[in-house]
């Protein structure tokens, strides 16, 4: 799925809010606040909406691939 980290990093790439990746992702604000704050364990479907709006706004998650997890800009 994706990591705290990376969801910050992916809204930074982004210039959204808290409030704007809710909105994309049809979720609350506390909802991100609470992943990105690693407080508590959300729910795959959770991980999955926030992940599918990041990536439908052209954001590319990067896997652990010995160098780490990351994030960046989809290639046009």
């Amino acid at each position: 799925m994706i990591t705290p980290a990376q969801c910050r990093a992916a809204r930074g790439l982004l210039s959204w809010t808290q409030a704007d990746l809710a909105k994309a992702a049809s979720v609350g604000v506390v909802t991100v606040r609470q992943f990105e704050g690693e407080n508590g364990t959300p729910r795959s479907a959770t991980l999955t909406v926030l992940r599918q709006a990041l990536e439908a706004a052209g954001v590319e998650f990067i896997p652990q691939n010995g160098g780490g997890a990351g994030v960046r800009m989809r290639q046009p």
